[in-house]
């Protein structure tokens, strides 16, 4: 196994010999009688360790750190501080500063091995645990994805057009989220959002439909005021198949981003949508954002009971809803990126 680096930085020639033979030992180790030489051997080499003397002309040990956290290719190496002060607020201030320890000067020998072969395997667990939490998170997306393709295959297994207006509405979300990103009007809002996390939560916004009964869900023929209010229902449902979801999900960005999707895409600009009949600005933006998708891919898609609309006339439509059912800039915003959605 190769040997780990060890860089010791000190203006005392005595202190670097003693010091070198000493990590020799085990570390390959490289010295320096200044802070200026530390920063000359850097380019060339990755330490796993800097052990820094505190009281240096030039540049002191204070100052070094300072430097060596402020620069992205430094700021992770481990210090430690070598030091002849023993006043409790040096040592604060150089763990303030980022320092993980303080040796004292004159040091022995061994207690020097040790003290850095016990940070050092301290640095080694902690990129441990990194690396699980990695590997962990990796696995939470594989299960999101996983849940989604079950949800999918379930939904279209249901309907046959239900699983692909959800695939079909995530690329079009996707189209008028760059636009809002272009806007002056959303910009600001837009980049708050994660937009991988958002376009997964797309998928789930008509969910609950899983759960309508066939004969509402594929009826051919337009339904009745009685059938429409349980189609209705697939918004609470969808919500609160969500929810559920969500107890064994802790802070799953994609799964709030859903529930909210799924909530208020039914919602309309003037108050007349449901479940809530909220109107203007106290529908969620991310509502009112999924309403204009969900309908524009609903009217462009075959379904039992109509025949596709071309793009043209899905336009139409949807600008003569401008102002109510739906905001009007963001209508505007799918009139500029209409050639755009018309590829989606």
């Amino acid at each position: 196994m190769e040997r780990k680096l060890v860089i010791l930085v000190d203006d005392d020639p005595l202190n670097l010999l003693v010091g070198k033979k000493t990590l020799s030992e085990r570390y390959q180790t490289l010295t320096s009688p200044s802070a200026i030489g530390m920063f000359n051997l850097l380019p060339r080499c990755q330490p796993s360790l800097i052990l820094l003397d505190v009281s240096m002309p030039d540049m002191d040990g204070f100052e070094s750190i300072k430097h060596l956290k402020r620069d992205p290719s430094t700021r992770d190496i481990p210090v430690i501080f070598l030091t002849a002060k023993t006043d409790p607020e040096s040592e604060i201030l150089g763990l303030e500063l980022g320092a993980l320890d303080y040796i004292s000067k004159p040091f022995s020998p061994p207690l020097l091995l040790k003290r850095v072969e016990t940070l050092l395997n301290l640095v080694d667990y902690q990129h441990r645990l990194e690396e699980m939490v990695t590997e962990k998170t990796k696995d939470l997306m594989q299960l999101q994805m996983g849940t989604l393709d079950f949800l999918e295959d379930l939904a279209e297994r249901r309907d046959t057009t239900t699983g692909s207006h959800n695939r079909r509405s995530e690329r079009c979300f996707d189209v008028l989220l760059e636009a809002m990103a272009e806007s002056k009007a959303f910009r600001d809002t837009v980049e708050t959002w994660d937009a991988p996390a958002l376009l997964r939560g797309v998928k789930l916004h008509d969910v609950g439909k899983i759960a309508i009964t066939d004969t509402i869900l594929k009826k051919p023929d337009k339904l009745t005021p009685e059938e429409y209010e349980v189609m209705k229902t697939h918004v609470g449902l969808g919500v609160k198949f969500i929810e559920d979801l969500e107890k064994s999900s802790r802070d799953n960005l994609f799964l709030q981003y859903a529930k909210t999707l799924a909530a208020y895409h039914h919602e309309k600009w003037d108050g007349s949508g449901y479940p809530n009949r909220l109107a203007g600005e106290a529908i969620p933006l991310l509502g009112r954002v999924m309403a204009v998708v969900d309908v524009y891919e609903a009217l462009t898609a075959k379904r039992p009971y109509k025949k596709a609309f071309d793009h043209d006339k899905a336009m139409q439509v949807i600008e003569e809803g401008r102002g109510a059912y739906f905001e009007p800039a963001l209508v505007d915003l799918l009139v500029d990126c209409a050639d755009r959605m018309r590829a989606a």
